[in-house]
């Protein structure tokens, strides 16, 4: 019985989809995107609860007083993982790996204390997402491949 490579016509083409080795930069700076998106669309959808909207046109959201160091504390927060869609893609790996643990880390604190005391099942839901999305941050980032070194190929 011949096998299945012997009976394959060397000029036929295979159908067969090519998988492309991602590099982890961009696996890292992907998942900023996502979580950025969702963390966006929660904020939007907040705006249908009821009652939100004449909240904020008094002035306040949640606990706090809409001022200018409330709105640029959130444009800050907001600020740090959209440069780290960049900073992903350009830092050098050792500090890369490190930016990215600690501001995912501290992200996810964020998220979790924001859902202290939620009820909503959509705000909920996004914050898992948000939530898993920066532990696969944290993973790939310390999972992050090590290259050979010129003296480890001269053994």
């Amino acid at each position: 019985m011949k096998n299945n490579m012997e009976k394959m016509d060397p000029n036929q083409k295979t159908t067969e989809m090519e998988d492309v080795k991602i590099n982890v930069k961009l696996k890292i700076s992907a998942l900023w995107i996502a979580m950025l998106f969702v963390f966006a669309y929660v904020d939007i959808f907040g705006f249908f609860k009821p009652g939100i909207i004449e909240e904020i046109m008094a002035g306040k959201v949640a606990i706090f007083q809409i001022d200018q160091v409330f709105l640029f504390l959130t444009t800050l927060y907001i600020l740090i993982p959209s440069i780290m869609v960049f900073l992903s893609l350009v830092l050098k790996p050792k500090v890369n790996r490190w930016t990215n643990i600690i501001v995912s880390i501290l992200y996810f604190v964020s998220i979790l204390g924001g859902c202290i005391g939620e009820t909503w099942a959509f705000y909920i839901f996004g914050s898992i997402v948000e939530s898993l999305l920066l532990l696969l941050i944290v993973w790939y980032a310390w999972k992050w491949p090590k290259q050979e070194s010129v003296a480890d190929n001269n053994i």
